[in-house]
């Protein structure tokens, strides 16, 4: 996670940073067989960022004065993302100007579309500095020797194109365009992107509400982007390990107040990137006040990552209303990818001679 994205941990003034979490739990709302309520939707958008800026070493927490600076540095951002474009602007170089923007920066969403939520969180009255817990640091843990390997053989199929097919000049014996099936679930419109379904479930760039609808035997949790719906059974045992689903195989039961969910039995391409199969997860609900509730989590997948690794965001209850998330309705775009690709492997091999 870069500073720019650390920045904008603080968007809008403090005092319009609401997302504090209560020390002790409420009562709230109860089921008939008492259990806490938790039916409601929340939107858990929040600028606070995954893994913390290095320069802050293992410090979970900033001061008021802290957090007004990267508010400020943060607003002025965001107004110079805002301006006009200027109409008579250039095309942008082929294949990208080598930025981080969408595709090397020739395009994509602006500002107008992303909604990371209007502040920080707090836990303890302190503003966090990152949504990870543990490692200490928060930072992500070391990758194994297998997961380094996977992540750099993630990254040639997954990097921008640079104008021409890569994969037929440096003679791949698969490309990142030779099926359909090859591209990302979210691309494909299959699964939401960035853990937004979970689990984890993490904050993205835009459209973080979850629905909970909770029954004496089930929990129903509805995720706003795409259509994802987790289903977690009460009091249940996992499937057996050759059901395997995307958003894997939820069990809940409750320890006290607390919620506690164990997923298990995931597809090789879970919604949390860079896991694999082996991932297992535990969350924790808890209600914190009436509007709050606490959820934590911690990720655990030996394929990948050397050790766990654990997080806490704040889901705030909100009156906003779930509409449908229809991305790309038929999946008429994969022509254009396709068809590109065609066309960029022809130039290709013309120019090899082939």
């Amino acid at each position: 996670m870069t500073t720019r994205f650390f920045q904008a941990a603080a968007l809008l003034p403090l005092t319009l940073l609401p997302l504090a979490l209560a020390a002790p739990p409420a009562a709230g709302p109860r089921t008939p067989d008492g259990k806490p309520d938790f039916s409601g939707v929340y939107d858990i958008a929040s600028l606070t960022p995954l893994t913390r800026p290095k320069s802050l070493g293992d410090r979970l927490t900033l001061t008021d004065a802290e957090a007004q600076t990267i508010a400020r540095q943060e607003e002025a951002v965001r107004q110079a993302t805002n301006r006009a474009s200027d109409p008579n602007r250039k095309a942008p170089p082929v294949g990208g100007d080598g930025s981080l923007g969408p595709a090397g920066n020739v395009g994509g969403y602006n500002s107008f579309w992303v909604d990371r939520g209007q502040g920080a969180f707090k836990i303890d009255g302190k503003w966090r500095t990152s949504i990870l817990t543990d490692p200490p640091d928060g930072q992500m843990p070391p990758l194994t020797p297998l997961g380094k390997e996977l992540a750099a053989r993630r990254a040639v199929m997954g990097r921008p194109n640079r104008g021409d097919a890569f994969w037929i000049t440096e003679n791949m014996k698969q490309g990142p365009y030779d099926d359909p099936e090859l591209r990302p679930l979210a691309e494909r419109c299959l699964l939401a992107f960035g853990a937004s379904a979970g689990p984890p479930m993490l904050p993205v760039m835009y459209n973080n509400l979850k629905q909970i609808v909770q029954t004496k035997d089930r929990v129903l949790i509805l995720n706003e982007m795409v259509h994802d719906v987790r289903v977690i059974r009460l009091n249940a045992q996992h499937d057996p390990p050759e059901i395997r689903k995307w958003l894997g195989d939820s069990i809940g039961h409750w320890e006290g107040d607390t919620l506690v969910v164990d997923t298990t039995n995931f597809t090789d391409s879970p919604g949390l990137g860079q896991a694999t199969r082996n991932l297992h997860i535990i969350e924790r609900f808890t209600r914190l006040d009436a509007k709050t509730l606490s959820y934590k989590f911690t990720v655990e997948d030996p394929t990948i990552w050397t050790r766990p690794w654990s997080g806490e965001v704040a889901w705030p209850a909100t009156d906003q209303r779930i509409y449908e998330y229809a991305c790309h309705e038929g999946n008429y775009s994969f022509t254009g990818i396709l068809k590109g690709a065609r066309v960029l492997e022809a130039d290709a091999l013309k120019k090899l001679g082939k």
